[in-house]
């Protein structure tokens, strides 16, 4: 594939192209970059957390109740941990494919509206869901990239922003024209409040937050503990060198959006219960999930959940220093200086 970036956020010359200077598991989804790198990424880390205390003392000292601090600091550790597994399908998909995929949060729509059909048709626990969610996007994911993009692959990168951002407006469209544009909600059985440090969190939240780790978790787990992990790692690195050696990279391709995709349909599932379900909904995600994966570095999977769980805490906390404005624009704000300052993001390398 050519006129992508590399997992560094440097642009590629081909996807094979990193031998000498680019050793092969300096990629996202690879066992990890090398040692003095990885001490960089940490010492990164370290400063942003640093810095993440100090938002949050200050946040303290200005609102003058540690309660409302602490509840938009579990709030926003709780919906960061979706943001974390959403952003992590986007950035799997760039950091094997190089295609920034548009219809992400399309997808993540779906999966809002079957969990919907789920719970009104057949009166089921919402998290089950997940059992018909999860396969139906991966299945779906495939037949997109097998049958769609698989053509725009090496090709300039306005087609595939144009393919994907058609398949977007496509599947909006297709719910709108089905569901209509009434918003419908989906409640969560026994959704209680639960005291922590004071502040109160909903169950939904909690299992939301706790089953995106898992997910997320296994994830991970598959990428560096399994065949197909380490295949998928392999044509991230040099899909060229991976297919001297055998490995089939048109399957690869395919599964791997398909897991994608998969991380797309359980979020959808998580959020159900949060959120207020329109054909749109998947958008505002999209939109947060690009946010976190620059902010944790293109391609790089473990980034996207550190991302999302920093994202998460910016929305919240903005909230709280920026009354009356959109949770959002703390994000943007986030954003825009993480490009000014490290647009290969915090766990990417500099060309």
């Amino acid at each position: 594939m050519t006129g992508g970036t590399t997992a560094s956020g440097a642009p590629a010359t081909s996807r094979g192209a990193g031998s000498a200077g680019e050793p092969a598991d300096d990629t996202p989804v690879a066992a990890g970059p090398p040692r003095r790198s990885r001490a960089a990424a940490w010492r990164r880390v370290a400063i942003v957390l640093a810095v993440a205390v100090l938002a949050l003392g200050l946040a303290y000292w200005r609102a003058g109740n540690e309660v409302v601090v602490t509840q938009a600091v579990l709030t926003g550790l709780m919906i960061g941990g979706v943001y974390g597994l959403v952003a992590m399908g986007l950035t799997l998909i760039f950091g094997v494919l190089d295609i920034v995929n548009f219809a992400h949060g399309a997808f993540l729509a779906i999966a809002l509206y079957t969990t919907v059909e789920m719970v009104g048709r057949f009166d089921v626990h919402p998290y089950l869901a997940l059992l018909v969610s999860v396969p139906l996007m991966f299945l779906l994911g495939a037949a997109v990239q097998r049958f769609v993009l698989a053509g725009a692959i090496g090709r300039p990168l306005e087609n595939q922003l144009l393919i994907t951002l058609g398949i977007a407006l496509l599947i909006d469209n297709g719910l709108l024209l089905f569901f209509g544009p009434n918003p419908r909600s989906v409640r969560l059985p026994g959704d209680s409040g639960v005291q922590v440090l004071g502040a109160v969190v909903t169950v939904s939240r909690l299992l939301a937050f706790a089953v995106a780790l898992v997910l997320a978790a296994l994830l991970y787990l598959l990428l560096q503990r399994t065949r197909l992990g380490t295949a998928i790692r392999a044509v991230a690195a040099n899909d060229t060198g991976a297919q001297m050696v055998g490995i089939d990279t048109r399957r690869i391709y395919t599964v791997t959006f398909a897991l994608g995709t998969a991380c797309a349909g359980a979020a959808g599932v998580l959020v159900a219960p949060l959120v207020t379900i329109e054909p749109t909904t998947g958008e505002l995600f999209n939109i947060i999930a690009f946010v976190v994966v620059v902010l944790g570095g293109m391609g790089n999977v473990v980034g996207a959940l550190v991302g999302g769980l920093l994202i998460g805490l910016t929305e919240q906390l903005g909230a709280l220093y920026l009354p009356g404005q959109s949770p959002l624009l703390s994000v943007f704000i986030v954003f825009v200086l993480v490009l000014f300052l490290r647009p290969q993001g915090l766990f990417g390398r500099s060309a």
